[in-house]
């Protein structure tokens, strides 16, 4: 792909943006000023790749002159034949960047995110095992600088969980995280077993992008059924004493929410909203981009086990995302919050779909 044409016109853009953010009133529609914002920060990665990569091939070039004018094997071929395949790898990286670069930017990538887990087959092993992929999630976000609030929570004996829902937000959240709504199935010998016996849980994982004023997410009041209670699990004794936690129901689609973190029923009403207004706008997100998401019951299927995006298997150390056919051995620190090996690979796999697709446009 020649991209020479696309580079041009990233420093056009990076130009005009950058003199947009100059004018006395960038920032009099705040919104529109964060839009720049982040527009301009991505086109300057872009221009600064573009830069990256103009050197690489003027490089290459020089290079492959020299291989070409030396004997077979004489030092200097090699050393070039050496530089050659660094550079190779550098204009391959530089051009992934670009490539990216030329696809439209998503909506929702640079938003936070409703993420929720929840237990599903085995019983209490898959609650433990939903408790050790909020942890791998906590510790993600913590490498990345995000911050983690728990909206619900619904813990189980023995230490696990029946399900969280957790707001995270931070730069490029969703982006980042989106691909991780699915079923993930575990294989190892659970605490609960006294044999020693392998057995196989699974626990659903759904990321939402969170809902802005901008989304125009219309949720009309009669649509809604809200009742409040008295809430239960940990929490504190004034939370259990109280009656308030929150349960809203979406009577058009069936969307249930609840919250009973916050002490006050005002806070959890908002904050079952928000949850509210982040599902509904997933599923129109969902619609309207058929090809690159499904909806979310799509994404989490029924929770069985042979519907699985990942596999985390202890006895061999080793994890599998299904989806790319990526297996790494690694699992004690994959599940110690070292996602980037996979999620890496599925967003460059996610490029590469919505390229092809483009070039078939």
């Amino acid at each position: 792909m020649d991209l020479n044409p696309f580079i041009d016109r990233f420093r056009r853009r990076f130009a005009e943006v950058e003199a947009l953010l100059s004018s006395p009133d960038a920032f009099a529609n705040p919104q529109r000023g964060q839009e720049l914002t982040r527009e301009h920060s991505r086109l300057r990665e872009l221009v600064g790749a573009a830069d990256d990569y103009l050197r690489v091939r003027s490089q290459l070039a020089e290079s492959r002159g020299m291989l070409a004018a030396e004997p077979v094997g004489s030092e200097l071929a090699l050393m070039a034949a050496e530089d050659i395949r660094l550079l190779e790898a550098d204009e391959r990286r530089f051009g992934s960047i670009l490539q990216a670069g030329i696809l439209p930017p998503s909506p929702v990538d640079s938003r936070n995110s409703i993420v929720e887990i929840r237990a599903a087959a085995g019983g209490a092993e898959a609650a433990l095992f939903a408790a050790d992929l909020h942890r791998m999630y906590m510790r993600y976000a913590e490498d990345h600088g995000w911050k983690v609030e728990t909206l619900d929570a619904s813990p189980s004996d023995l230490g696990g969980l029946k399900e969280v829902v957790l707001l995270v937000t931070g730069q490029e959240v969703y982006k980042r995280l989106k691909h991780e709504s699915g079923v993930h199935r575990v294989q190892r010998v659970p605490a609960t077993e006294q044999q020693g016996r392998i057995h196989t849980s699974t626990a659903t994982v759904a990321v939402l992008p969170e809902a802005q004023e901008i989304d125009e997410v219309e949720i009309k009041p009669e649509e809604l059924d809200i009742s409040v209670c008295r809430a239960g699990g940990h929490g504190g004794q004034g939370v259990n004493t109280t009656d308030s936690a929150v349960r809203i129901v979406h009577l058009p689609t069936g969307t249930e929410v609840r919250c009973q973190d916050e002490r006050s029923q005002h806070k959890n009403k908002a904050k079952a909203m928000l949850v509210l207004k982040s599902r509904l706008l997933e599923r129109r997100v969902a619609e309207e981009n058929a090809k690159y998401a499904s909806e979310r019951k799509g994404q989490v299927g029924t929770g069985e086990r042979s519907e699985k995006i990942r596999t985390y298997n202890f006895p061999q150390n080793r994890v599998t995302d299904h989806r790319i056919e990526l297996t790494l051995y690694n699992l004690s620190a994959f599940v110690d919050g070292d996602l980037d090996p996979v999620i890496t690979p599925l967003m460059a796999e996610e490029i590469r779909a919505r390229l092809a697709a483009l070039n078939q446009q």
